[in-house]
């Protein structure tokens, strides 16, 4: 009779890491008081502004369950979060246009935006904290640029949340006067859905011109690519970004 193994035991669940209050509690030992994250939304769409937001968080009024937003997968939870953080927080926001992302570049029109949402915020900040590898010049204060911020801090984690409702709220207004595109689903961005569309509708005012596929709609639609090498060309661009994206 063949002798029964001992079964192994499951790994115990790795906790997942949530953002947390210990970078401003630093820098308000060092001496600052009011610290603000800035974090932003929709660099990557095809359509709509790119949204950043700032946000001072005030230590004794921390709503619970602040996250990053690309964690918070019910929209429900993610505007909840929101309305608790508006009425908690000194909060600012600002969008950057399709015309000024093509005028200047996504990055450039990223770092605008960031830099007038701080701008916009009801007091100025002893100490700023952005998500990403930079930082925009002609912030009114010291600022550390922290790469993955959004998961890392809460104050960007809780600006991240404001930028996300902000340009999901403003894309499904979208929808209701630009139809056919499927804004109200994809908010903008290079979704199967959303790329047929562009092929059969052809782009709009809001879509960035300066993005590969939005570039080569509007060459079909001045009759330089046939819809089948429009097609073509999508499914090659959606598959180079694919492959940028695993490499990140």
């Amino acid at each position: 009779m063949a002798e029964a193994r001992p079964k192994k035991a499951k790994p115990a669940p790795r906790s997942v890491a949530r953002p947390s209050f210990r970078f401003e509690k630093k820098a308000m030992k060092d001496g600052c008081e009011l610290i603000a994250g800035v974090d932003e939304a929709g660099r990557g769409p095809l359509a709509g502004p790119v949204v950043a937001a700032a946000v001072i968080l005030d230590p004794k009024k921390i709503p619970k369950g602040i996250d990053d937003s690309k964690k918070l997968l019910d929209p429900e939870v993610r505007e909840a979060l929101y309305l608790k953080i508006m009425a908690s927080a000194d909060v600012a926001f600002v969008s950057a246009c399709p015309s000024r992302i093509d005028r200047i570049d996504i990055r450039k029109a990223t770092l605008w935006a960031m830099c007038a949402a701080v701008e916009a915020l009801p007091r100025k900040p002893d100490r700023i904290f952005v998500d990403g590898r930079e930082f925009p010049k002609g912030l009114p204060c010291p600022a550390e640029a922290v790469i993955d911020g959004d998961a890392k801090i809460l104050s960007i984690a809780a600006a991240s949340i404001i930028a996300k409702v902000t340009r999901d709220r403003l894309m499904k207004r979208l929808a209701q006067s630009v139809q056919g595109y499927g804004f109200e689903r994809h908010v903008g961005y290079a979704t199967a859905e959303h790329r047929a569309a562009l092929i059969e509708l052809g782009p709009t005012s809001h879509h960035r011109r300066s993005f590969a596929p939005v570039r080569i709609a509007f060459e079909m639609k001045e009759g330089l690519v046939t819809p089948a090498q429009a097609a073509f060309l999508f499914e090659e661009n959606a598959a180079a970004q694919a492959i940028k994206s695993e490499g990140a």
